[in-house]
C-alpha cells in the first residue's frame, strides 16, 4: 500500500532549500540572513559575495540552491526571483572544556544553526 503523497508545502511560485549544522551561531548567522530579506536574488548573491563576514559563504550557498531549485524542479524563471524568507534556527551545540586556574574550567560553547531560504517569483509587471 504505502503513503499517499503529501500536498507541497509551498505556493507554485515558492522554492526552498535548507542549510544544516552551519557552524556559527544564529545570532550571527541571523544578521547575515536579515540583509539579504526581500531583496533581488542577484543583487543578493552579490552582496553576499563581497560581505567580509565569515558565514556569508554558506548563505550564499543556500541561497544558489534555493534558486536551482527553482529553476529546475519548479521551472520558474530566475530573472524574477526574490528572497520572500530566509530564517534561522538553533541547531546542537558542541561543549567543550578548557582549564583554568585553581582546579576549575572554562566551558566552551561551539553552536551550529539552521539556516532557510524561501525564493519567490515576483508576478510581471506591465
Amino acid at each position: 500500500m504505502g503513503k499517499s503523497k503529501s500536498k507541497r508545502r509551498q505556493a507554485d511560485d515558492e522554492a526552498r532549500a535548507y542549510g544544516k549544522l552551519l557552524r556559527g551561531s544564529p545570532q550571527k548567522l541571523n544578521l547575515v540572513a536579515q540583509t539579504i530579506r526581500g531583496k533581488a536574488a542577484n543583487k543578493a548573491l552579490a552582496e553576499l559575495t563581497f560581505s567580509r563576514r565569515r558565514i556569508a559563504c554558506e548563505v550564499k550557498k543556500v541561497l544558489e540552491s534555493a534558486i536551482a531549485n527553482a529553476e529546475n524542479n519548479h521551472q520558474l524563471d530566475v530573472d524574477r526571483l526574490y528572497i520572500k524568507e530566509a530564517t534561522v534556527g538553533k541547531s546542537l551545540v558542541m561543549k567543550r572544556f578548557r582549564p583554568r586556574a585553581r582546579g576549575r574550567v572554562g566551558r566552551i560553547r561551539k553552536p551550529f544553526s539552521n539556516l532557510t531560504v524561501i525564493v519567490k517569483e515576483r508576478e510581471e509587471s506591465e
